[in-house]
């Protein structure tokens, strides 16, 4: 899977206002990698990968412990400091989660919420996070599974032959890149949530606004035709069950030392 990483900045930059207002799966999963916080009950240093606007890194902190918040997007960034201003035990740091900025065995666990499936080299993002990890530290993350916009996928597929929608890696993938990262203890859960709009052009909207519309490096540079999209919506509307549209976000939960 190739991904375009200056896209990626860009869409999640953009999406930094809109985030707040429409990231309710992005909030629910985030309270269940928040329980697993009190369930490990980690000591010192915590690492917010992909920190977004803050839900985690707000929960996170107000544990009391010292947190570092990192996103690629610094827009995203900003408005994560803006909201815990008062918060002192919060450090913030512009960066790719691929490129790491940090030194050897600082820190004691890293959480992430929902931002791994954006790296394009996850083996090699697993063994840095290792890498940054003081001895017995945990990494705990959420990420897409590949049933991840199902329907879209498949409405797409019928309007023309271009990928519109990402891939995600599966959970034999992300057990694979883990042992190979010198991951040893490695703990998954998969749920699949299912959310429901009014149309396909809110569903659309709502993925822009999260900044997860599509970013594949390589995928159809041209404008989608009028003709295009009302074969893709005229597709997807025979999953309609009533007033409403479904779709499927599967979620994979990670726990890894």
């Amino acid at each position: 899977m190739y991904l375009d990483k200056a896209k990626i900045r860009q869409s999640f930059a953009a999406a930094s206002v809109t985030y707040d207002g429409v990231a309710d799966l992005q909030r629910s999963v985030g309270k269940a990698l928040l329980d697993s916080v009190d369930k490990e009950n980690p000591a010192g240093t915590l690492l917010d990968l992909g920190c977004g606007t803050g839900f985690l890194t707000a929960g996170l902190s107000a544990r009391t412990r010292p947190i570092i918040a990192l996103d690629i997007a610094l827009p995203m960034l900003q408005v994560t400091r803006t909201k815990l201003i008062d918060t002192a035990n919060v450090g913030y740091v512009c960066a790719d989660a691929e490129q790491l900025p940090l030194a050897g065995h600082v820190v004691d666990g890293v959480f992430s919420n929902l931002a791994l499936q954006w790296c394009v080299n996850l083996e090699g993002v697993f063994a840095d996070i290792k890498r940054v990890l003081k001895p017995g530290g945990r990494l705990v993350f959420s990420i897409f599974g590949p049933q991840t916009l199902q329907e879209l996928k498949a409405a797409w597929a019928e309007a023309d032959d271009f990928n519109h929608v990402n891939d995600f890696y599966s959970e034999r993938r992300l057990r694979r890149f883990l042992q190979l990262a010198g991951y040893t203890e490695i703990v998954v859960e998969t749920k699949v949530y299912i959310s429901n709009y009014d149309s396909v052009l809110t569903l659309m909207k709502e993925l822009k606004h999260i900044g997860a519309h599509n970013v594949l490096a390589g995928r159809n540079k041209s404008i989608t035709t009028k003709a295009q999209m009302q074969r893709m919506v005229a597709a997807y509307e025979r999953h309609r069950t009533g007033e409403l549209i479904p779709a499927t976000f599967e979620v994979i939960m990670v726990t890894a030392s």
